[in-house]
């Protein structure tokens, strides 16, 4: 842990919305509206967010799976999004998103004409835009809590997505 945290404070909601709280709950809300308010598949959804999670090294984020109507990725859906260029476990939609959240991370200069004639035969530009806007926020606040060490501090809710926390709140 790089960030001291006090004793008896959960880290994360002491660092997201105690030490920065104009920029924490701004953020911590905009996490939370890229799980609420989806319209992408799981499948696709989880390949992306996996793929972050990898390239980030985010404990959290790696142990974390995405539920939805009790529906969760099969095991060993981190495998396939791991060799997205040869499973055959993904369909194009899928692969793609895996493809583009790595492409996002190390090399978004390099997506080029080609890709995108690929991206937008697969997905509509509302779609390409949410899966822009979700990889941003995984790829921000994944390794937002890598770097900091906050990312062992995390622990999974028991059994909610944060959609599903999101929707039982008051």
């Amino acid at each position: 842990m790089r960030i001291d945290i006090p004793e008896g404070k959960d880290a994360i909601e002491y660092v997201w919305g105690e030490m920065v709280p104009g920029i924490g709950i701004a953020a911590s809300n905009f996490s939370l509206a890229v799980y609420a308010n989806t319209t992408l598949g799981l499948r696709e959804f989880e390949a992306a967010r996996l793929r972050i999670a990898q390239i980030n090294g985010c404990v959290f984020c790696l142990d974390w799976r995405t539920e939805r109507d009790g529906q969760k990725v099969e095991e060993g859906f981190a495998d396939a999004v791991t060799n997205w260029r040869t499973t055959d476990a993904f369909d194009d939609r899928t692969r793609l998103a895996a493809e583009y959240a790595e492409r996002y991370a190390l090399d978004h200069h390099g997506l080029d004409d080609e890709f995108w004639t690929r991206m937008t035969a697969h997905y509509s530009q509302l779609e390409i835009v949410e899966l822009s806007m979700s990889i941003g926020s995984w790829l921000a606040f994944g390794r937002l809590n890598h770097v900091l060490g906050l990312d062992t501090m995390c622990v999974l809710p028991s059994g909610s997505s944060p959609s599903a926390k999101r929707a039982d709140a008051p």
